[in-house]
């Protein structure tokens, strides 16, 4: 299918040195449309917040077309977050290769029609921002509690031995009986002050 300038309609991609910062969705599935682009981190106000350094961008690349009266969003958004985890509160640098399928929907009904493989993308007018469809998908990626792979917290003046752990908690000499603190009240009854 070609429009009146002879383009192919079929591949109608959207190749912008600067993706827009809203887009039509329903028009770019009517135009089989594809965004290809980066969006920097810093621009994802929700995702920055969660990030040690928003440094860095995302990279995404999505395909708008209709499957029948069904309006979808198919692709992927590749990114390495710098996530803080959750045992050392270090950084944790974790990559996202995130597949995209939305089914864009207005209403509950049309949601609840949608087929298994798609997530519904409620579309509350004709345009939306770009930034809010890829930061959702984004935080939806990550993980509950980020953590390492490997054993990355250990107490300050932690030691293997546990020998040397127990010494170092007591002493070398041998402890010293601890004064019970019921013994004044013990005092004052024998006393008679009580």
């Amino acid at each position: 299918m070609f429009d009146a300038f002879g383009v192919s309609i079929y591949h109608c991609a959207v190749m912008l040195a600067r993706l827009p910062e809203y887009i039509e969705p329903l028009h770019l599935a009517d135009k089989r449309g594809a965004l290809k682009g980066q969006i920097p981190l810093k621009d994802l106000n929700r995702l920055a917040d969660l990030l040690v350094d928003d440094t860095g961008s995302v990279a995404i690349e999505l395909f708008f077309q209709r499957e029948g009266r069904l309006a979808t969003i198919e692709g992927r958004l590749e990114a390495v977050l710098q996530l803080k985890c959750q045992s050392c509160l270090a950084a944790l640098p974790w990559p996202v290769n995130s597949e995209v399928k939305l089914g864009i929907v207005t209403s509950i009904a049309q949601a609840d029609k949608l087929p298994e493989i798609y997530e519904p993308l409620m579309l509350e007018g004709e345009t939306m921002p770009l930034k809010e469809l890829v930061e959702d998908e984004l935080l939806l990626a990550l993980p509950a509690f980020p953590k390492h792979d490997y054993a990355c917290f250990k107490p300050i003046g932690f030691v293997e031995d546990a020998a040397a752990n127990k010494a170092k908690l007591i002493g070398d000499d041998e402890p010293s009986p601890r004064e019970n603190p019921f013994s004044i009240l013990a005092n004052l009854k024998n006393t008679g002050d009580l």
